[in-house]
């Protein structure tokens, strides 16, 4: 674990130049991943999927349901009929159990709506979590993509380097042996006339 936490401290200062007591959590989980050599990449809905508990998955569908047209449409209906029901066929017979000004009415839809409220906001709370887990992981996998482009970067640049080096020596022997043997072709010609 030692040789472990040199190496996270190495690669600390020499990829993002901090110390290692200085990294944050991303930083230290895209290190680590780089060091164990492992893909980083994970999925927000599926990461948020596995944290989440079953009130935040009921929050969720409870929104998805009271947010959708075929929720408005089938609760506009029910009031129509209710009122309906209410109004014309049950008043008729003398049986109607919530009569004009439908009182009973406005209860269940108070109830509805003092439940529905706060269960769509704990689903608009999950999905800003869900945003901030997205964002962390992008990051991660943005500062993973930022530091090999940065190393292979380095890598090209001690190639060239190399290569420049291996050149500049077979130039120089090069004109060393001309150099050398420059004279001597002097002579020969020089000698010929």
């Amino acid at each position: 674990m030692n040789l472990r936490a040199s190496n996270l401290a190495d690669l600390s200062q020499k990829l993002l130049r901090k110390p290692d007591n200085a990294l944050d959590e991303e930083e230290r989980r895209v290190l680590q991943g780089i060091e164990s050599g492992t893909p980083l990449s994970r999925d927000a809905a599926d990461e948020a999927d596995a944290r989440a508990s079953f009130g935040d998955r009921l929050a969720d569908r409870v929104a998805a349901v009271g947010g959708s047209w075929g929720f408005i449409i089938g609760f506009t209906v029910v009031l129509f009929g209710w009122m309906l029901l209410n109004t014309d066929v049950l008043a008729h017979f003398g049986m109607a159990f919530d009569p004009y000004p439908y009182i009973f009415l406005n209860l269940m839809l108070s109830t509805l709506a003092a439940i529905q409220a706060p269960v769509i906001m704990m689903s608009q709370n999950r999905q800003a979590a869900k945003d901030r887990l997205a964002a962390s992981l992008d990051y991660e996998t943005n500062l993973r993509a930022e530091i090999e482009i940065l190393r292979l970067h380095h890598k090209l640049d001690v190639v060239v380097i190399e290569r420049l080096s291996a050149l500049e020596a077979k130039i120089d022997a090069l004109s060393h042996s001309d150099t050398l043997s420059r004279p001597d072709a002097l002579a020969q010609s020089g000698g010929g006339a």
